[in-house]
């Protein structure tokens, strides 16, 4: 493909065979990602907190694509006891899995906990993907071709830093930098994965992906999103969930992408626009903070990994 080329959902290659779970599905960046994916032959999980919207969403792409090939999956990344029994469930029902998109998530939120008591972007985020994917892996590894792909964001730099001595912003809470937090975590993630992957030698890789700035349910809790007229001015601003997800599906699904990249919007400021390779921020590539973060991870969720 050229430079000049814009990456369409045309591009993404035949997925007959593939087994790929999507978190978070039922709407959104998940379901045009599920869709499109199903849409080329893959078998996908649709895995999502609200069965009956899964259902919904299921049914939808169904009308859309008769032979598309769907399982829905109970699954409340929000919940690490969820986490558990979905990958327990999902580990009987597929001794090899190709394909594990971490989409799922929230965004702004007001000050809440999960289940578990972790702050709630931080929980929902980065910690249940954390334990989603560790629970999975071993049954990736062995599958050439196999991927992790996270869905990050470019507030990855926006007010973003690891808050160590409080993780759980118990002490004050900032919506935007506690969602910053959690997307940096998720590159951070990321990249100590894949660093952990190559130095076992395995063919899984571990990559990542934003969709700039999407107009989705995720946006409900930004201010002034409920005045009229608000949907109808982001989407002249934003990236319909259909571009949106191009980035994830081809971080997910391009034969020439490599461990460790990051795909985003060509456009201004990696706002819109179809997907390329971009850069994240150096902070997301500072090894010691990917090694911290990993360690207190597995302390908080109880998770160690099999590389």
């Amino acid at each position: 493909m050229s430079a000049d080329t814009k990456w369409t959902e045309a591009d993404v290659p035949d997925q007959t065979g593939r087994i790929a779970i999507v978190t978070g599905s039922n709407t959104g960046l998940g379901y045009e990602t599920a869709r499109a994916l199903a849409a080329k032959g893959a078998h996908v999980v649709i895995a999502v907190r609200n069965l009956d919207k899964g259902r919904e969403a299921v049914d939808r792409m169904r009308a859309a694509a008769p032979k598309a090939d769907l399982k829905l999956q109970a699954l409340d990344v929000g919940s690490l006891d969820s986490v558990r029994t979905a990958a327990d469930e999902l580990r009987s029902a597929y001794p090899r899995i190709d394909l594990l998109i971490n989409n799922a998530g929230v965004m702004y939120p007001p000050k809440q906990t999960t289940v578990d008591g972790f702050e709630l972007q931080f929980g929902t985020n980065h910690l249940g993907p954390f334990t989603l994917t560790g629970l999975l892996l071993d049954h990736l590894l062995p599958v050439e071709g196999s991927r992790v792909v996270a869905v990050a964001s470019i507030a990855h730099r926006i007010q973003a830093k690891i808050h160590f001595d409080d993780l759980q912003w118990e002490r004050g809470y900032n919506r935007v930098a506690a969602y910053g937090q959690s997307k940096l975590s998720n590159l951070l993630f990321t990249y100590e994965l894949q660093r952990r992957l190559a130095a076992a030698g395995k063919p899984t890789i571990a990559v990542a992906a934003h969709p700039g700035i999407s107009n989705t349910e995720l946006m409900r809790h930004i201010p002034g999103s409920t005045l009229p007229g608000f949907n109808q001015l982001a989407g002249l601003v934003t990236n319909s969930p259909a571009m949106g997800a191009l980035a994830t599906l081809r971080a997910a699904t391009e034969p020439g992408v490599r461990g460790g990249q990051y795909y985003g919007p060509d456009g201004f400021r990696e706002l819109r626009g179809y997907p390329k390779l971009v850069n994240s921020s150096s902070q997301s590539h500072d090894s010691d903070l990917q090694r911290r973060l990993w360690s207190v991870s597995e302390e908080l969720t109880g998770v160690t990994y099999p590389v």
